[in-house]
């Protein structure tokens, strides 16, 4: 495929990442607004995982059965982000609904939808780019697509900032509100989201299931129903298995980094006591975190450009590993910044290791799918991704309860550690070449 066909097949990854990047870099300080406790957070951070274990899979299954005037996997893009816009509105304005700490419950539950809408959005994008594109493009494929989701994460992180610093929307709310400037971010965001899948609808293009047989391989005639799904996970590609450490220990770093960087920053960088969670000053801690993830997603953005061209001089592996110990540096050196803006040095490590886990994993893993399976292993493997985000959901914020003393940066240390460990299980990683996808000629 030529660069263009892949920029437009990758480019609803954009909107779908800027929608995702207001959630992670907003989510936490909202439902603290809504009167969550600290130790808590992490156990209202876990509808992002289930949710993602019982979608992608299905999603994926019914997705590489499907084929209409539409496509095999557009459908899924359009109706996941209808319904992850709808979210998008509700999900900050939630203490409309009702009144006092209800409206935490009523929060979690629309951060609970625009985590499944988002699933169901993003994880035929990932069999789409291995659907279309032979092995030698793939590692430059999901580059692409990392690329798209740095640059809509960044603007994404930085939109309420933007809005308060430059546009004078205001960041300060009573307690139990959520500021104005996080609200039209939100509505400006579901906007993204749609144009940027509209486009990748109307302008990307996917083979008919006759050409798709024809370069993939005819899928095996045993039935379709859900059950197969629990064959398939069964029957799992050995280099799946082995990446799915890596991903354990990638996934658990990430999302302790997602959760607890808001207290952590509050607490130990704006010297803020524990149970202070809407003064303006903790609302300028959560406007900064959306600055400083901005700049993680920018160097992985920049990274993604370079991650081919090092991939195809020292190999998917070791790049990878290189990568996330970067990640791990970047982590750990969060405990020794000394000021607010001395966190945009950590980030670089966090960007790096941003943009391989985006892109390494799946470019490793797509060779070793059997025919027909793109759209349900892909979503398999999003097990891996959710496993530990809900074990560290379950375990993080008891422990840094009753170990750190509610100190949060303590869990941004632990993550740390945990990239540190995916970097060393990736060198063990058995990666097959997909030969017979290589003879594959692009879409026209």
């Amino acid at each position: 495929m030529s660069f263009w066909q892949i920029w437009n097949m990758s480019f609803g990854f954009l909107g779908i990442q800027f929608g995702f990047a207001l959630q992670n870099s907003n989510a936490s300080a909202i439902l603290q607004n809504f009167g969550a406790d600290v130790k808590h957070l992490s156990w209202f951070w876990l509808v992002a995982p289930l949710t993602g274990m019982i979608i992608q899979p299905i999603i994926g299954h019914y997705s590489d059965q499907t084929w209409t005037r539409m496509g095999r996997r557009k459908p899924y893009f359009l109706i996941g982000t209808l319904i992850c816009c709808i979210a998008l509105i509700a999900l900050p304005n939630s203490a409309a609904f009702v009144a006092g700490k209800s409206a935490l419950f009523i929060g979690a539950g629309f951060l609970m939808i625009m985590d499944a809408s988002i699933n169901v959005a993003m994880e035929p994008f990932r069999a789409l780019v291995a659907d279309n594109l032979p092995d030698k493009q793939r590692t430059l494929g999901f580059s692409i697509q990392t690329f798209l989701i740095g640059i809509g994460a960044v603007v994404g992180s930085f939109l309420p900032f933007i809005l308060n610093e430059w546009m004078g929307v205001s960041a300060s709310a009573p307690a139990g509100e959520v500021a104005d400037n996080v609200i039209f971010s939100f509505y400006i965001g579901a906007v993204v989201f749609l144009g940027a899948i509209l486009v990748t609808i109307f302008f990307a293009k996917e083979y008919p299931p006759d050409t798709y047989a024809l370069y993939h391989g005819k899928p095996s005639k045993h039935k379709t129903g859900l059950s197969e799904i629990f064959r398939d996970f069964n029957r799992m590609p050995r280099t799946m298995r082995q990446l799915g450490l890596v991903q354990f220990f990638s996934w658990f770093a990430l999302f302790g980094m997602w959760v607890f960087t808001t207290p952590a920053i509050a607490h130990h960088i704006y010297h803020l006591p524990i149970d202070d969670t809407s003064s303006d000053t903790y609302r300028k801690a959560g406007n900064w975190v959306g600055i400083i993830f901005g700049a993680y997603n920018a160097i992985s953005a920049v990274y993604a450009i370079f991650l081919p061209s090092i991939a195809k001089k020292f190999g998917r592996k070791s790049t990878h590993a290189f990568s996330l110990i970067c990640g791990g540096v970047g982590l750990i050196s969060m405990f020794f910044a000394k000021s607010p803006e001395g966190l945009l040095f950590s980030m670089i490590g966090v960007g790096i290791a941003w943009a391989s886990i985006l892109a390494m994993p799946y470019a490793i893993l797509a060779g070793s799918i059997p025919a027909g399976k793109m759209g349900v292993y892909m979503g398999i493997f999003n097990f891996f991704i959710t496993f530990p985000q809900i074990i560290n959901g379950i375990l993080g914020g008891p422990i840094v309860h009753a170990i750190y003393n509610d100190n949060a940066i303590y869990a941004i240390i632990m993550s740390g550690v945990f990239m540190f460990c995916a970097a060393i299980s990736v060198l063990y990683v058995h990666e097959e070449g997909d030969i017979q996808a290589t003879t594959t000629k692009p879409l026209s």
